[in-house]
C-alpha cells in the first residue's frame, strides 16, 4: 500500500471489473463481509468497500462548515517523545470550533483565542471520541453518510459511529478494548496503527490506571520504551499499517494498539462492533470499577483527576458502582436464559474452564507468556489466507527488532509501509505514594533503600502497584468466573 494523497473520486484506484456502468460493486458481500470480521483473528485492511460513501468527502474543512462553529473539545498533547506516555489526564483541553482548529493547524499561532497558550510547533491537537449522536444531534441526516451496513450489519451507521479529527502527532494511548471488535473508516490524512495480539499482554504490562470504563492502558511508550523498567516488552510481537483515506481496518477482539496521525491533517470514523463475550466482559468492567473508585478515592478523595480519565464523568460513588455491577451480572444471566445456547451447558463449560485453569494465576500467565499460543494463531492465519487479496490487506508481523536501548524506535517521514516498525504508547500515571508509616517503619524502609541503592519510591508498594495486581486481565477474569459460578447455583 504506497503512500500518497488522500483519495478522491480522481485519485481514487480504479476498481476494474467492479466498476459496471457507473456503479461500483463491492469486492465482499455484506454477508462475506460480516463472516470475515467474525471469523477472522488479525487485523486487516478492506479496500473498495467506502468508495461511495458520503461520509468520504467528510474533510476538517466540509465538517467545519458543517457544524457552524459549534465548539469541540481538542486534547492538546507535547510532540516530543519521552520515555513517559502522554496519558489523557496529563494533557491540556482546549474548547474551539473546527475553523479555529484549522488556523492553528497553519501554523499560525493566534495572539488571543483557545489556542493561544499552545505553540502549534510544540503541540499537537485531537478531537477525540467525538459521538455522532451529540456532535451532531441537530443534523441527524449525517447519520446516513457511514454505511457499516455495507460490513453486514443492518441498519448501523453513523448513528453508532465516533469522529476523531487531529493534527499531526496526536495520538492515543496504549490500549485494549474491554468489549466488541473494532471498524474504523480512514477519511482524511494517514494515521499509523501499531498493535500487538492479546496473547502479548503479560509482556505490555497492563494496568486501569488512569481508569476508563472499557480500556485497558499498557504502561510502556513503546515509541521510546524503557527496558530496563520493562524487560519483558522484548517479547511483544508488533504489526504495523500505515492506514490511507477510503481504507477500513478490522481491529479484533482485545488487540492493543496505539494509533497516530502521521499527516497534518487526520478524520477517522470508527464503530464498536459487540460481540456476545462482551456480557462477561461487562462484568469483568464493573469489578474493576468497584476496586478502583474504593481504593483510589479512599487513597485521595479530592483528586479524581490524577486517575480518573476526563472521559469518565459519570458518578463513582460505590453505591452506584454496586448497581452497575449487579445490572451487568443480571443482564448476562438474561442472556443466558434467551439465547440459544443452552445456559445450563454454558454455565458446565464455564465451571470445567474454571476447574481447568485450578484458579492457578501464576500457570495461567506463564501460559500465556510462552509460545504455545502461537501454534494455534498459525492455523487460524493459514485458514484466512486464503481470504486476503488486493481488497483485504492483513496487517503482519514487524520484522524490524526493537532498540537494545532507550531510543526513539522509529523517526516518522511520511513513508508509508506494511508490516514495519512503529509505536505504542501508555504507561501508568503515578500518584504520590501514601503508605501510612510509623517513624521506625520509615527508616527501615530508608536504610534498605540506602542498602539496596535503590530510590525509595522503589521500595514502597503503592495503591497503583496493589490495583495492577487485583485488576490485571487475567485475574479479573478469574474473579468474575467465581462470581458468575457462585450466582448460576441458583438455577
Amino acid at each position: 500500500m504506497a503512500a500518497g494523497p488522500r483519495a478522491t473520486a480522481d485519485t481514487a484506484p480504479a476498481a476494474g471489473a467492479g466498476e459496471v456502468e457507473g456503479e461500483h460493486i463491492k469486492p465482499f458481500t455484506p454477508e462475506k463481509a460480516k463472516e470475515i470480521i467474525m471469523s477472522l483473528q488479525q487485523p486487516a485492511i478492506f479496500c473498495n468497500m467506502a468508495v461511495d460513501w458520503p461520509a468520504q468527502h467528510w474533510t476538517a474543512e466540509h465538517l467545519s462548515e458543517v457544524l457552524h462553529g459549534k465548539q469541540i473539545r481538542f486534547r492538546m498533547g507535547m510532540k516530543r517523545t519521552d520515555t513517559v506516555p502522554q496519558f489523557e489526564t496529563t494533557c491540556g483541553y482546549v474548547e474551539a470550533t473546527l475553523e479555529e482548529f484549522l488556523t492553528w493547524n497553519c501554523d499560525q499561532s493566534p495572539l488571543s483565542g483557545p489556542f493561544r497558550d499552545y505553540d502549534h510547533s510544540k503541540f499537537w491537537a485531537y478531537a477525540d471520541y467525538k459521538y455522532f449522536v451529540s456532535l451532531f444531534d441537530d443534523k441527524t441526516d449525517i447519520f446516513e453518510g457511514v454505511i457499516w451496513s455495507d460490513f453486514g450489519f443492518p441498519g448501523r451507521n453513523g448513528r453508532e459511529s465516533t469522529l476523531w479529527i487531529g493534527s499531526m502527532g496526536a495520538h492515543t494511548p496504549c490500549h485494549l478494548d474491554s468489549y466488541g471488535c473494532n471498524l474504523v473508516f480512514q477519511v482524511q490524512g494517514r494515521k499509523r496503527w501499531h498493535l500487538f495480539p492479546p496473547e502479548d499482554t503479560p509482556f505490555l504490562y497492563p494496568t486501569r490506571i488512569p481508569y476508563e470504563e472499557s480500556s485497558v492502558f499498557s504502561k510502556i511508550n513503546v515509541v521510546n520504551p524503557d527496558l530496563k523498567r520493562f524487560p519483558r516488552f522484548c517479547k511483544a510481537r508488533r504489526h504495523m499499517v500505515t492506514l490511507n483515506p477510503g481504507q477500513v481496518l478490522f481491529v479484533p477482539r482485545h488487540w492493543w494498539h496505539y494509533v497516530e496521525s502521521i499527516d497534518p491533517v487526520t478524520v477517522s470514523i470508527n464503530s464498536w462492533i459487540e460481540l456476545e463475550e462482551d456480557h462477561q466482559a461487562r462484568v469483568e468492567e464493573a469489578i474493576t470499577r468497584i476496586l478502583v473508585c474504593a481504593l483510589k478515592t479512599a487513597e485521595d478523595p479530592y483528586n479524581t483527576r490524577a486517575w480518573l480519565n476526563p472521559t469518565e464523568v459519570e458518578e463513582t460513588s460505590h453505591e452506584v458502582n454496586c448497581r452497575y455491577l449487579n445490572r451487568a451480572v443480571s443482564a448476562l444471566f438474561d442472556y443466558y436464559r434467551t439465547s440459544k445456547v443452552v445456559e445450563v451447558q454454558a454455565m458446565r463449560t464455564n465451571r470445567e474452564h474454571m476447574k481447568k485453569e485450578g484458579l492457578n494465576v501464576h500457570n495461567h500467565m506463564e501460559m500465556e507468556q510462552t509460545g504455545g499460543q502461537d501454534l494455534s494463531l498459525g492455523v487460524v492465519k493459514q485458514e484466512a489466507a486464503g481470504l486476503f487479496g488486493p481488497d483485504l490487506v492483513p496487517v503482519i508481523l514487524t520484522s524490524e527488532e526493537l532498540p537494545s536501548k532507550t531510543g526513539s524506535i522509529f523517526e516518522g517521514d511520511g513513508k508509508d509501509f506494511v508490516g514495519e516498525d512503529g509505536e505504542h504508547s501508555g504507561k501508568l500515571h503515578c500518584t504520590k505514594r501514601q503508605r501510612m508509616m510509623s517513624k521506625s517503619e520509615d527508616a527501615i524502609v530508608e536504610q534498605n533503600a540506602s542498602n539496596s541503592n535503590m530510590a525509595p519510591s522503589q521500595t514502597l508498594i503503592s495503591t497503583d502497584d496493589l490495583l495492577d495486581c487485583l485488576l490485571n486481565p487475567q485475574v479479573t477474569r478469574i474473579v468474575a468466573q467465581l462470581l458468575i459460578q457462585g450466582r448460576s447455583l441458583w438455577f
